[in-house]
């Protein structure tokens, strides 16, 4: 059955009742001409009052019925004017116009890739309107129709059945048709992949758009792991990536922290000489400095011809993130003196940059000025990076005071913001009032409940720390494990606390209890406040001793040189306890250990931290 149309359509698209009159009462001759004329008047329109007057024309020449010069004005409307394309077919799409394939599947392309949200919601629905006037879909139709479901939030089942009249009117093998269902199911979410795959197994494979759709669809899916892998399969049957496969390859390896595969990338693309839009080397930026090589990124920011305010912006973040605030405010500077006006996200990254590296008084100027100099309009992402700022430097009561001066209702991630300033810094009864608040408003998320067990876990209240979870348990809430990521050898090694499904588990934990003794013996006390349960003292060095983290970094001395650089990604921020030891293990074996947690890098050698422990 095919999706419904949406109530909001107007009524005389529910049913088929054309009128076969003819579109004006002109001879055959001069409506040919008004035609023409028309179509060319359209083809030029590219502003809204330049489709205005063609519709003029139209309206005056009696061709409001002509499917040909309908299609025409939608197509261009879409493109000129997207405001008016919804008013114009609701006006236009009568009862008398002939409807054809042309027709509908300019109208499903043209709402699908307008910039306005109703628009995207009603392009499937004028596929229904297809079946309903007997017009038969060609192999256009689907790939239009396809990439329309795959916009439409948690509407899975209208993709589904577009799928199943794809296979009905035996299109479903097109490899266009293919390629966009292996795009839309990935937008669906994980639980469709194995769906995507399906396809493309079942697919010939000579296309790098079929890989490049299949490497997307992992990395939206959070996959990056199996996208990497896909790579690898790619260049073994011998298809050549283009630039949309590298910037999913470059996605991947920015989410997994895997350097070597970035910088491998990077060289391909200038051995094989695919082309070096400003796309493709804004996305070499962000996956270099998202994977600790922030000089690489800097170079390859330097080496572009053309920027944009996207790769100064990518730059700035990435100093940002290794804690080089000046040099970020130096480039912040150095893109506001070549002419590029900075917009709300660099203004995003120039404070985070002032946030992590402790400059307060500068942050406050930067975030005045975006309304004084530029007339940007502080959103609440401005504000959270600001209440960070002050909260990072212990000014708990002004961060507090900014919060109540907001000009919109906090959310909760400006909340947990506040919280954390106040464990780092002592504030402990005011962090757990503002999380018992958050707990009552947003009752179902598993972060208030984790801080508030904190909390309790650091004042030692074992009793209320149970309750709260107790009621996680209850509700079906779960902490999210710790996981890090090390990149060795072109593969990609995942490791939990506690784990022991990697082959050298054994190794591996040896390694840890080696790094322990090695440890203790220059005297590191491990921070057992950061464990959050009811143990003693020795049981909670052993439950810190097994971290991701710290997984991570034993396997990767065990299998890299004396000297080697050890970099690690997690998902969560690095403890204090885990921060303090890696201090020491830099030191206690000559390395340099580099490792991105949920807000920074941290860059350990020499027994000391690039956070310059303002962590």
């Amino acid at each position: 059955m095919p999706p419904p149309l949406p109530p909001s359509l107007p009524p005389h698209l529910r049913r088929r009742r054309f009128s076969t009159a003819p579109a004006s009462h002109h001879p055959p001759s001069a409506a040919r001409a008004a035609e023409q004329n028309c179509l060319r008047l359209l083809v030029r329109s590219s502003t809204p009052a330049a489709v205005l007057q063609s519709l003029a024309f139209l309206l005056k020449s009696g061709l409001h019925s002509n499917p040909l010069v309908l299609t025409r004005l939608f197509a261009s409307t879409a493109s000129a004017a997207p405001a008016l394309l919804e008013p114009l077919v609701a006006a236009l799409l009568g009862p008398s116009v002939p409807i054809d394939a042309f027709l509908v599947n300019t109208l499903i392309r043209a709402h699908a890739t307008s910039p306005l949200h109703s628009a995207r919601l009603r392009a499937a629905a004028f596929f229904p309107l297809m079946l309903r006037s007997a017009v038969v879909p060609n192999k256009f139709t689907f790939p239009f129709l396809l990439k329309a479901c795959a916009a439409l939030p948690g509407s899975p089942g209208v993709g589904l059945q577009a799928h199943a009249a794809a296979l009905k009117f035996g299109f479903a093998t097109d490899q266009y048709v293919s390629n966009t269902l292996i795009h839309m199911y990935s937008c669906f979410g994980g639980g469709f992949l194995g769906d995507a795959r399906n396809v493309f197994d079942r697919m010939p494979k000579s296309s790098a758009v079929t890989w490049s759709a299949m490497i997307g669809g992992y990395v939206r899916g959070g996959l990056s792991s199996d996208a990497v892998g896909l790579f690898r399969e790619m260049q073994a049957s011998g298809v050549r990536p283009d630039e949309v496969t590298v910037l999913g390859v470059l996605a991947a390896a920015a989410d997994l922290g895997a350097l070597e595969l970035a910088r491998w990338v990077g060289r391909f693309v200038e051995r094989e000489a695919v082309g070096k839009s400003v796309t493709l080397c804004n996305a070499l930026i962000d996956a270099l400095a998202k994977c600790g090589d922030v000089d690489g990124a800097v170079a390859v920011f330097q080496g572009m011809e053309e920027r944009t305010v996207v790769s100064w912006t990518s730059v700035i973040d990435a100093l940002a993130m290794e804690g080089r605030g000046k040099e970020a405010v130096g480039l912040f500077e150095e893109m506001k003196t070549v002419g590029v006006p900075p917009d709300d996200v660099a203004f995003i990254g120039v404070l985070t940059a002032c946030s992590h590296a402790g400059m307060v008084d500068e942050g406050r100027g930067y975030f005045d000025s975006m309304k004084m100099e530029y007339s940007i309009e502080p959103k609440i992402e401005h504000y959270g990076c600001m209440i960070d700022m002050l909260g990072r430097a212990g000014m708990v009561e002004q961060a507090m005071e900014f919060v109540r001066t907001m000009p919109m209702k906090p959310n909760p991630i400006i909340w947990r913001t506040l919280v954390a300033a106040c464990r780092a810094h002592g504030r402990l009864e005011l962090g757990e009032n503002i999380t018992r608040n958050l707990l009552n408003e947003y009752p179902a998320h598993e972060a208030n409940y984790v801080m508030l067990s904190n909390v309790y876990a650091l004042t030692q209240r074992w009793k209320e720390k149970s309750e709260i979870r107790r009621e996680m348990s209850k509700r079906g809430i779960k902490k999210v494990p710790g996981c890090s990521v090390v990149e060795l050898d072109g593969e990609v090694h995942e490791f939990i606390a506690g784990d022991e499904s990697h082959l050298q588990w054994k190794k591996i934990y040896m390694m840890v209890q080696e790094m322990a003794s090695e440890l203790r013996r220059i005297g590191h006390i491990s921070a057992t406040s950061e464990v959050l349960l009811d143990l003693d003292e020795e049981d909670k060095e052993g439950a810190l001793q097994w971290h991701s983290e710290k997984l991570a970094i034993a396997f990767a001395l065990l299998r890299t040189p004396p000297g080697t650089q050890v970099r690690v990604v997690k998902n969560l921020r690095v403890c204090l306890d885990c921060h303090a030891a890696i201090k020491c293990i830099s030191q206690v074996y000559n390395r340099e250990i580099v490792v991105r947690d949920r807000s920074r890098f941290h860059r350990f050698k020499n027994g000391s931290c690039s956070c310059n422990d303002f962590w």
